[in-house]
């Protein structure tokens, strides 16, 4: 059963994997992270390990039986009781209800360890996915958004059931 891991070090050699596989996938959808990011991979890692410790950021995997990484949960802007949400899921991942149920799990991991009453997020209008697996996990629409230069939506989760 695939589990989060907040990021760590070893971590660096999977996620890159992931990343690789992934990058035309994930490009159809968002902005393309550039031939720097992987030219650099290391030194990134390295400096989001370090950002983590702020405590302002908390970057999750998802991470399979077998260490295969399957997806990214983050939490960003961490302040003040909230933070706002943000994943990625692995093409072959898509589909089975993982987004989902590891959503779920943040939503948990968010209220109960890191003591968090609300979380956000957003997508674009052109990612019905992403979209049912807000609705599916709670998130309510707010309004209206930009993100990545497209329409999107934004969303917002009270997370006081999961406390």
């Amino acid at each position: 059963m695939p589990r989060l891991e907040l990021l760590r070090l070893d971590h660096a050699s999977p996620l890159l994997a992931f990343e690789q596989e992934n990058r035309a996938y994930f490009a159809a959808l968002i902005p393309d992270r550039g031939d720097d990011y992987f030219a650099h991979f290391d030194a990134r890692h390295s400096d989001l390990l370090a950002e983590q410790e702020t405590g302002t950021v908390l970057f999750h995997l998802l991470v399979a039986d077998d260490g295969e990484v399957l997806g990214r949960f983050n939490l960003f802007d961490v302040a003040d009781g909230s933070a706002e949400l943000g994943y990625r899921v692995a093409e072959r991942a898509a589909g089975k209800g993982i987004a989902s149920a590891a959503v779920r799990d943040m939503c948990a991991r968010a209220a109960q360890e890191y003591g968090l009453t609300t979380l956000r997020a957003r997508t674009t209008l052109d990612n019905p996915a992403s979209r049912a697996v807000l609705a599916r996990t709670g998130f309510t629409p707010v309004g209206d958004c930009t993100l990545n230069d497209r329409p999107g939506l934004r969303y917002v989760r009270d997370l006081g059931d999961l406390r």
